[in-house]
């Protein structure tokens, strides 16, 4: 096992935390873009979401959802309209120039093109090198032996950073995508489809090697991924995003065995089962997604849930908790809230 680079004296001092505790938290986090028309998009809508210390938590939902938008929002890539991002206590929505690179060190992430996100005309080595020079302050000589290091942990050998991007595969681009994420010693990795674009046999590869980086190095990892089978093999927690909300966050276990949000039970409809007599039928998800610069009234997903009635169309949901460890946005959830 390769041990991780050291951290020189010019980067941000970040507090310890234990496993279990929040890692980074979002709270009314908005995000906006500017519509076709010229009038306000919500991308995001006051999202409250915390991460905790040595999780994956898995981000699922439909395209144009708001996943990547989140993801990128918490790496501050993508600028909050309001909200705050609390990083180990440290609120870095307030973060500019030095500070900000600083503490980006911490927070990586891993892209889902594997040949677009990667710069063809550097050398490999020079591209895994160039979060430890940024942002961690070393110089080349000092950075050489991590990236070797790295490149051997993710199954490319030293020799590949001598390469350029073209010479490798897409497989092999991602683990160069991961071996630049992990650089830095990050606490923090977003992953943001990183094997959508994969065939499915060098999936698992790169799957794995991300599972075996979160155990060896106590990363924290959000996975953003519309595929819920991947989900289920990689995840501790699942949250569902739909039209710029949060609406059921949940154990894998207790997601899988069965979601509280209608919207999330469709979405199950579409994976694939081995021994499809052994699960409830579902229903399936129809219509489109409403369109952002115009959303529906009262809930986002009144428009496509098979049981809403007249309060959904006319009052938003809350998110709230209906059992430890278990919230849903919905006035009529498919599972009992518990009682005190």
């Amino acid at each position: 096992m390769t041990s991780p680079p050291t951290t020189p004296a010019t980067a941000a001092p970040v507090p310890a935390a234990r496993p279990g505790t929040p890692l980074i938290r979002a709270e009314k986090l908005r995000v906006e873009y500017r519509g076709r028309s010229g009038g306000k998009v919500r991308a995001l809508r006051d999202i409250d979401l915390e991460i905790k210390e040595g999780e994956t938590l898995g981000l699922v939902g439909e395209s144009g959802c708001g996943k990547s938008t989140l993801g990128r929002a918490l790496l501050r890539v993508v600028e909050p309209a309001s909200g705050t991002i609390d990083f180990l206590g440290l609120n870095i929505t307030r973060l500019r120039g030095s500070r900000l690179r600083r503490t980006r060190a911490d927070l990586q992430m891993v892209f889902q093109d594997p040949f677009g996100s990667l710069n063809p005309r550097r050398r490999v080595a020079d591209i895994v090198a160039e979060p430890l020079l940024r942002s961690r302050g070393m110089s080349r000589a000092e950075a050489a032996p991590v990236v070797g290091e790295l490149l051997e942990r993710v199954g490319l050998g030293a020799e590949a950073g001598r390469r350029k991007p073209h010479e490798f595969s897409g497989g092999q681009r991602q683990r160069i995508g991961i071996a630049r994420a992990l650089a830095s010693s990050p606490r923090l990795v977003v992953a943001d489809e990183a094997v959508s674009a994969l065939d499915v046999s060098i999936q698992a590869q790169v799957l794995n090697l991300l599972a075996d980086m979160v155990v060896e190095r106590g990363l924290t990892m959000l996975f953003i991924s519309h595929d819920l089978g991947v989900v289920r093999h990689i995840a501790d927690r699942v949250a569902v995003m739909y039209l710029g909300q949060i609406i059921e966050i949940a154990s894998r276990d207790d997601f899988f065995a069965g979601p509280a949000h209608p919207y999330s039970d469709a979405l199950l409809s579409s994976v694939p089962s081995p021994r499809p007599g052994d699960r409830p039928e579902r229903p399936l998800l129809e219509g489109e997604l409403p369109d952002p610069a115009n959303p529906p009234e009262g809930c986002l997903f009144q428009t496509r849930c098979p049981f809403a009635e007249a309060e959904c169309r006319t009052r938003m949901p809350e998110l709230r908790e209906i059992a430890p460890g278990r919230t849903v946005r919905c006035h009529l959830p498919l599972v009992s809230p518990e009682k005190g």
